[in-house]
């Protein structure tokens, strides 16, 4: 049976000069002042590795180590090869190679089902700032530079020219796919990641209020866990329901970051059974202030008011294929886990262009 090896990395990107300041989107067309995505795209520096092993040109990625995300070792390996240390956004796609292809300058479809292949996963990133570094550093873990002997040269380049230099067709596939994501507006997006507390105490067990149940051991590693995934997209605001799951849920990364845990009184499942716009109306007003500020949100909240929050959701998706991820039925999604929704600001509100799942694991 074939071997399929897991990697994961990112197509890391910085802007030149003031341009950042180009923030809100009229459309997924054109920023305020009439510029196109061309424009944009020519104010883009991408971050391309040589690897002496190969002789080749390539974006920075590695395997997955055993019990590690792709997400977590993409701002690993990223860290790795680059020397620097990256929030994550908008996922960009995969691809899947023949393990005897490695380093090869070839084009080939799917690797044959026989053929030991690599799988690679990659996401958007941008370098952390010095306070997000050392804020980021317990909840994530360590980050050690790779060898000279993995990665002797790492270079800043604009897009056409990252074009030119790539080695591997493949990787000229990813960069197309990140022109996609950069001309859908995901360079300028925030992210907004909605937690499910981690599993609680049974009701039926627990003999105190309900507003007062805890999560399970089982349920802590959980979030100890999660914590280690919400730390890749770099979130600087933690906002929860006030019940007890919910707070413990986020308690840890809130000790590890040294952020403060806000309250967010409506989003408790008490509150949202007596006034559902209420709850959306304020997950709305953290969306707004996430694009605002600039500051990626965390939010921690019940089942059933995701399901609330899911129907509002599905209404600001830029398409119909992102609404449909965000089921309707019950339970909505795992306890322990989050959904993270790249945010632009349009010209009717907030436009959900992206979104993923984010699963810890346990072990």
């Amino acid at each position: 049976m074939a071997l399929v090896v897991e990697a994961a990395g990112g197509i890391l990107y910085r802007w030149r000069g003031d341009f950042r300041g180009w923030t809100k989107f009229v459309d997924h067309d054109q920023t305020p002042e009439g510029a196109s995505p061309h424009a944009v795209l020519d104010e883009i520096e991408v971050c391309v590795v040589h690897r002496p092993r190969y002789d080749d040109w390539t974006w920075p990625k590695g395997r997955v180590d055993p019990n590690e995300t792709p997400l977590h070792a993409a701002v690993r390996e990223i860290g790795e090869e680059t020397g620097m240390n990256v929030e994550l956004g908008a996922y960009i796609g995969e691809v899947e190679y023949a393990l005897e292809d490695e380093g090869r300058n070839a084009r080939h479809g799917k690797a044959a089902k026989r053929l030991d292949t690599k799988h690679v996963r990659y996401w958007m990133a941008t370098p952390l700032d010095d306070e997000a570094k050392q804020r980021l550093r317990t909840a994530f873990g360590p980050i050690r530079l790779a060898d000279r002997e993995e990665i002797d040269s790492v270079v800043w380049l604009p897009v056409f020219r990252a074009r030119r230099i790539l080695t591997h067709p493949l990787d000229r596939d990813v960069l197309d796919q990140f022109v996609d994501r950069v001309e859908e507006g995901a360079a300028f997006a925030r992210t907004v990641l909605l937690v499910r507390h981690a599993k609680a105490e049974a009701r039926k067990t627990w003999n105190g209020t309900d507003a007062d149940r805890p999560i399970t051991p089982r349920g802590a590693a959980a979030a100890y866990a999660l914590g280690r995934e919400l730390a890749c997209y770099n979130p600087s605001r933690l906002v929860s329901s006030p019940w007890r799951r919910c707070q413990e849920t986020l308690k840890i990364l809130s000790w590890q970051t040294g952020m403060p845990l806000e309250n967010a009184d409506p989003l408790t499942e008490d509150a949202f059974a007596a006034d559902p716009d209420a709850a959306w109306e304020c997950f709305l007003d953290q969306i707004k202030r996430t694009v605002a500020d600039g500051r990626n949100t965390a939010i921690c909240m019940h089942r059933p008011v995701i399901g609330g929050i899911f129907a509002h959701l599905r209404t600001i998706c830029a398409t119909k294929a992102l609404a449909k991820r965000l089921i309707s039925s019950t339970p909505y999604m795992p306890t322990g886990t989050a959904i993270m929704f790249s945010v632009v600001d349009g010209k009717d509100g907030p436009v959900i262009i992206n979104i993923q799942k984010v699963t810890p694991i346990v072990y």
